[in-house]
């Protein structure tokens, strides 16, 4: 009674059960048997929804986009909202991710986009396997061959522009899981004000005069250059 029903359901049965037989086989699962450990015996999907309806970037901002990111969500998102996906070779979602040629094909991508969204999935990975020094690895590879190679090359030019740096969401290491608090931010470039905040971190966040409850509102002030 827990099958796919409706609408293209037969697809789905099948490739569940054409698994079976596939894991049987599988070397790992017959080293899990001779330990007397479950083996991973089957696909069972779940999860499933509808295609949200959400606005187009270029009609709720006024401006063209991209996205960057080797997570099929947020690729996803950026799909239905109008943004062009862009496939970066080494793109991996894990610690092994080719952190400079995200950069490299953000900023190709701004020579006829207006935006480009860049979403960089190890630190999230190293929150989630409680890894303390891979997930700082992470944040220092993504400030110096991310936010680094992208800010350099701005700084240095007659364009202006505008920058955001920021989490989605927290994920403490000694959690191993998402939580909802607040997250820090820096966003720096025309018509973006300033205070007395020197260093990113929660705490320091906490003090400055720049706070957002929604997220759309971030995104208008990035674009707007206003709150």
């Amino acid at each position: 009674k827990n099958l796919p029903k409706g609408k293209g359901k037969d697809v789905l049965v099948k490739l569940m059960e054409d698994s079976k037989p596939a894991l049987a086989a599988h070397e790992l699962n017959k080293v899990r048997i001779d330990l007397k450990e479950n083996p991973a015996n089957m696909i069972w999907l779940w999860g499933q929804g509808t295609k949200p309806n959400m606005p187009k970037f270029k009609d709720k901002f006024g401006v063209t986009g991209s996205v960057i990111s080797a997570v099929d969500l947020v690729k996803g998102i950026g799909k239905i909202i109008g943004l062009e996906p862009i496939d970066v070779p080494g793109a991996t979602g894990y610690y092994d991710t080719d952190y400079k040629a995200k950069a490299d094909y953000a900023l190709k991508s701004l020579e006829d986009k207006d935006f480009v969204y860049v979403h960089v999935e190890a630190p999230d990975e190293a929150g989630h396997n409680g890894d303390l020094r891979a997930k700082l690895a992470a944040i220092e590879s993504f400030d110096k061959l991310v936010v680094g190679t992208i800010l350099n090359k701005f700084k240095h030019g007659s364009e202006p522009f505008r920058i955001l740096v920021m989490p989605d969401h927290p994920t403490p290491i000694s959690l191993r899981t998402h939580t909802s608090d607040a997250v820090p931010l820096a966003m720096f470039g025309k018509d973006i004000g300033t205070d007395d905040v020197k260093v990113f971190t929660e705490n320091a966040a906490r003090a400055s005069k720049l706070s957002f409850k929604k997220g759309s509102d971030i995104m208008e002030y990035l674009i707007k250059g206003k709150k």
